[in-house]
């Protein structure tokens, strides 16, 4: 038996039992004759006390950190208690040790406040992984895992495995392929998701499936995406939207509950794609503050059904604002009260690339009622209080306004926002707020193809009330000019996106299930028949056979624990990441294969020009 308890098991219950322990060597502390241990495993640090007794011993096979030792003796209390360990009331008396392997001297301290960076923990990372701060991290999975599968047994789901080496279909990015030995020329993908196969099985009468799968996408990286990642993949029949929003808003509580004790009974806030652009500039909000965005002028083809508030800057002569096509605004409470020097250091920071405004315009709305402000050389007072009050200001409040083409506007005034938050610490990781985005455009309209793209994916079903509309209706753009006339234009998709503290933590929709409208659905994304029967004639073909109306949901599971975390990364949440370029570089992968492989795949290796 090479132990008969843990490193982290010890209590003072446990004084003058005959124990074994076995694990790996922390730190070593000499003094004189006597030698103190701290052993490690999984599980947590026991100190040891090696006595002057073993002296011999210990000189002939000195010890090292991160040496692999089993020890015998005794648990006896300590005269020196250390409250910050959960076994810091005991100690082992050693008397025998046994080194099982030696170890090199690593070449980080593996300990939570570790000397190695990333490049070399990710080299390492069978060592980095020792660490209690990437355990605990791991631990967190494994609870979101088994919490995730505990509820979905409990609401009667079943566990089914899908195939990896799957036909290429179009998803919105760019497959890992696959060579096939045994058909020369041919190549498997790689799945981005179980899209298919779980509208499939739907068809095959197994109404409520799920996996915590492994999906591949060949796409540019950056902190919260890998080219491997991991879903809760989840599809059910004969429901409408309310069952999906009901069942997973459900499973997501579930978890707040069993992994970080939250016991989330607020109402999850539901809000339309066209309210969240229109409020927040993002289709994914942080609802844990206010500082909603504030139109002040936009350009008449964009939220046609919007009012605005263009008359509280017009005739003023500013070019600025007048060349424009939008002037957003957005309030920050207690914000009179900031400096100079922080309004430069904002005004900066959207002149970043990232960000791509030339400037930023203020209106500070003192306590005392008065009105400063950056462009006070073009509005009187009594104007700028119109605009402060109209973008939600108040005494003592700042209003920042920036203004440019909408699209980058829009979007760099959400960042804005975000940052604000950030400053003012309005965005606390311990606080979650969940909410529900629904009514998403169907399509996208693409100007370098002159064609409508699927804002989600091609098997999304248009609202039920506008089925007719998709069908009714050519969806060929005859007026790229005027592509928002276009019916295809209003058709809402029946999907919804999951957002958590300003992060899409899931998405999915009511699917396609009849032939006619999923053949109307790959027309009006530019296919013809032909590609559309060799890409999914084995979907349209189940079709024919009685497909179950039905819908589903896939979370970012890899995204969901970094927040849980308290992480901006979710590299820190997977056991071996790869890195922002791809690669695996403890494993030195991808790396090139033998000519042998090659002939056998018939694949010759053209150098890039």
């Amino acid at each position: 038996m090479f132990r008969s308890h843990t490193c982290g098991e010890l209590r003072i219950e446990n004084v003058n039992s005959e124990v074994t322990l076995a694990g790996w060597v922390q730190t070593v502390r000499k003094f004189g004759s006597i030698t103190f241990l701290d052993l490690r495993d999984r599980y947590g640090i026991t100190q040891v006390v090696i006595n002057e007794q073993l002296n011999d011993q210990l000189n002939e096979n000195p010890l090292g950190r991160e040496f692999v030792l089993q020890v015998k003796g005794k648990v006896i209390e300590r005269s020196n208690k250390n409250p910050a360990m959960d076994t810091g009331d005991i100690e082992i008396e050693v008397k025998e040790f046994s080194i099982l392997n030696k170890s090199a001297v690593p070449p980080f301290t593996i300990q939570d406040d570790t000397d190695g960076g990333d490049d070399i923990r990710m080299k390492y990372r069978f060592l980095d992984l020792r660490r209690n701060a990437v355990k605990k991290n791991l631990e967190l999975r494994y609870a979101v895992n088994r919490s995730t599968r505990n509820y979905l047994h409990e609401k009667g789901f079943m566990d089914i495995e899908t195939p990896f080496l799957i036909k290429s279909t179009p998803e919105g990015a760019r497959d890992f392929v696959v060579p096939s030995r045994m058909n020369q020329g041919q190549f498997y993908a790689l799945p981005q998701s179980p899209q298919t196969f779980k509208q499939l099985l739907m068809v095959s009468g197994y109404d409520r499936y799920y996996q915590i799968v492994k999906c591949f996408r060949d796409e540019d990286l950056r902190a919260d995406r890998q080219p491997e990642f991991t879903q809760i993949d989840c599809e059910m029949s004969f429901v409408e939207q309310e069952d999906i929003l009901n069942m997973f808003e459900g499973l997501i509580k579930q978890i707040f509950k069993d992994v970080k004790g939250i016991d989330y009974t607020d109402k999850v806030e539901r809000m339309t794609w066209e309210d969240a652009m229109w409020q927040y500039g993002n289709d994914k909000p942080d609802i844990r503050f206010g500082m909603k965005i504030c139109t002040i002028k936009k350009p008449e083809s964009v939220y046609a059904t919007k009012s605005d508030q263009n008359e509280l800057i017009a005739d003023a002569g500013f070019v600025v604002f007048d060349s424009a096509e939008s002037v957003l605004a957005i309030p920050v409470q207690g914000g009179a009260a900031f400096t100079r020097k922080q309004l430069d250091e904002l005004t900066e920071w959207v002149k970043r690339p990232q960000i791509g405004m030339k400037g930023l315009a203020y209106i500070r709305y003192n306590e005392d009622g008065s009105l400063k402000s950056s462009i006070d050389k073009f509005y009187a007072e009594d104007r700028l209080k119109q605009i402060a009050e109209a973008a939600g200001a108040k005494q003592g409040d700042i209003v920042m306004i920036l203004a440019g083409a909408e699209e980058r506007t829009r979007k760099a005034t959400s960042e804005l926002r975000l940052e604000l938050g950030e400053q003012l610490g309005l965005r606390k990781k311990e606080e979650l707020k969940l909410l529900w985005v629904l009514d998403f455009p169907l399509f996208e309209y693409s100007e370098d193809d002159n064609r409508w793209v699927a804002r989600h994916h091609p098997f999304t079903s248009p609202k039920p009330d506008q089925i007719k509309t998709m069908i009714d209706n050519n969806p060929k753009i005859i007026d790229a000019a005027n592509y928002l006339s276009h019916p295809y234009a209003q058709i809402k998709a029946n999907a919804y996106d999951m957002v958590l503290n300003g992060n899409e933590i899931g998405g999915g929709s009511i699917r396609i299930y009849q032939r006619e409208l999923q053949e109307k659905m790959f027309s009006a994304l530019g296919m013809s028949d032909e590609e559309a029967l060799h890409k999914f004639g084995f979907l349209l073909g189940a079709f024919e056979y009685g497909a179950p109306p039905h819908g589903g949901i896939a979370f970012g599971f890899d995204r969901l624990c970094s927040i849980l975390g308290g992480s901006e990364s979710i590299r820190d949440f997977i056991a071996f990441p790869k890195n922002n370029s791809g690669r695996d570089v403890m494993l030195d992968a991808p790396s090139s294969i033998d000519d042998i492989q090659l002939k056998e795949l018939s694949i010759d290796i053209k150098k890039k020009e």
